[in-house]
């Protein structure tokens, strides 16, 4: 931008400031960058991204500065480029949803450190604010703050970042203790296929929940006095299933065991701050969870969610098929045991470092250095299984190895109804995957990666498998419409570059 545009669009950022009548400290905070960034801003005396443009216009409201920024956002990819030095895994979108839904059982005032600034955190908050909760980004953005107010008012609810994302369903555990009578609009996300919430709905009848759907609203009733008379014994072992199944039982007041539950990362990390609200969860780990609740929780409290294992394998992977020497750090090491042991079987050279504590004081991380390796398809089928097995969500990662290593792998995606039909958008850059049918692909590997231009899959690991397939491949690729990797990953081009990658961010003007 020539200095002058810039002089302009600081004047136009600085007039809408005043009239929302907030400092350029207030500002500062929302954007989590620093008042004397905004002041050089606001003066033209600092570039500016269309990315910050939108981002300003969203915390000011005011589309005055979202002239010139429209459509989606795309990824201009210069392939075949080593990656080198060392990249830090981010703390974990699902626990960080989960926590933010948490919120809701408090009366006291949330901190939760380092979360995850990414699309679908962004749809939660929005939901939050919309029926009262006062949410704010404190210490220069890096952590947030959550203050409900003493009524919802669950009338004025944002619908539409509502069913922009699947986390919504997770109301339902908190609100049944707040009101009698509360309606949701239906869970959204990403598309993959048929997902039921009767789950959810079987598991909350235990506390008197009572839900009926038309029109895309969930309408929830809620009977006084109903309480689990025996084990809560889950349908299915979903992870947020198992939430709001805690979620629920943190307000009622005696024991409550839940069966069949979900011991994955996100759901420790629930439990472990449920225990800072003074919920005391026995079994943490384990397939059956005993919650000693509490009626009333009204307590200040700070935690830290853990780091996201799926991150952490998207940038492993992120190294094997750019053959390169990557060091990814604050990987949580109890959750990506089953990956690490099926790559080390397929010939990945890698170090790891001693365990160290996370923030939470609970997950246990280590630091990975992955090196150039010859690879070999596994001899056994990847498949996912319920934790401690290989995680749901990084199955689709093994696609892009398995396309670098030497033979036939069978990936068996069994949990979903489309994902694994969208791993065949490989073959577009070059991969060889047949699809079995819609659970399995066969992949052929080693792949010579080709410069393709193609529109994301609207599947968030999928998606990404994709963006490190043009990191491999020679060329320039372009990667058309990406904000479902926005609702999962935040600033990953921009890290990636840190680290020798060359993605540019554009928008179609």
């Amino acid at each position: 931008m020539t200095d002058d545009y810039l002089a302009r669009i600081g004047q136009l950022i600085r007039d809408a400031r005043q009239h929302r009548g907030m400092t350029q400290s207030q500002l500062a905070e929302a954007l989590g960058t620093s008042q004397s960034a905004v002041n050089r801003i606001e003066r033209g005396n600092q570039n500016i991204s269309l990315e910050m443009i939108a981002r300003i216009s969203e915390a000011l409201d005011s589309e005055i500065v979202s002239l010139g920024y429209s459509g989606p956002m795309h990824l201009r990819v210069v392939g075949g480029r080593r990656l080198s030095g060392s990249i830090d895994v981010k703390t974990s979108k699902n626990a960080c949803v989960a926590l933010l839904c948490a919120s809701l059982l408090n009366s006291g005032r949330t901190v939760l450190r380092r979360v995850a600034r990414i699309e679908e955190v962004y749809r939660i908050l929005e939901v939050l604010s919309s029926i009262g909760v006062r949410c704010r980004w404190i210490n220069g953005g890096a952590d947030l703050e959550i203050v409900p107010p003493a009524e919802l008012d669950l009338d004025s609810i944002d619908q539409e970042a509502a069913r922009r994302t699947r986390s919504i369903i997770m109301f339902l555990g908190p609100l049944l203790h707040r009101m009698d009578h509360f309606r949701i609009p239906y869970a959204g996300g990403c598309d993959l296929g048929t997902r039921t919430v009767e789950p959810h709905m079987s598991a909350l009848r235990h506390f008197g929940l009572a839900v009926t759907a038309t029109e895309g609203i969930y309408h929830a009733d809620v009977e006084a006095g109903v309480a689990p008379k025996r084990p809560i014994v889950l349908t299915e072992r979903g992870d947020t299933v198992t939430e709001n199944a805690l979620l629920a039982a943190a307000r009622h007041e005696g024991a409550t065991v839940i069966r069949n539950a979900s011991s994955n990362y996100m759901v420790q990390d629930l439990c472990f701050f449920l225990e800072q609200l003074g919920v005391r969860v026995d079994g943490v780990g384990s397939t059956t969870l005993t919650v000693h609740g509490v009626p009333v929780i009204d307590t200040d409290v700070d935690y830290s969610p853990s780091e996201d294992p799926v991150e952490a394998m998207s940038l492993v992977a992120a190294a094997i098929v750019t053959e390169s020497e990557l060091t990814v750090r604050r990987v949580p090491a109890e959750f990506m045991e089953i990956e690490l042991a099926v790559l080390e079987e397929m010939g990945l050279d890698f170090d790891r470092s001693a365990e160290y504590a996370a923030d939470n004081g609970r997950t246990r991380l280590t630091d990975l250095t992955v090196r150039p390796s010859k690879l070999e398809a596994p001899i056994d089928k990847i498949h996912p299984m319920p934790f401690p097995g290989l995680n749901i969500d990084n199955v689709p990662f093994f696609a892009a190895i398995a396309a670098s290593a030497q033979g036939q792998t069978l990936i068996h995606d069994w949990v979903y109804d489309n994902r694994a039909i969208y791993l065949t958008d490989l073959n577009r850059l070059g991969g060889r995957l047949q699809l079995l049918d819609p659970h399995r692909v066969l992949v052929e590997g080693p792949t010579r990666w080709r410069a393709s231009e193609m529109m994301c899959p609207p599947a968030l690991r999928p998606a990404v498998v994709v963006l490190l397939a043009m990191m491999a491949a020679e060329g320039t690729s372009v990667l058309r419409n990406v904000y479902v990797i926005n609702r999962g990953y935040e600033d990953l081009a921009e890290r990636l570059n840190e680290v020798g990658a060359q993605i540019e961010t554009f928008r179609d003007i």
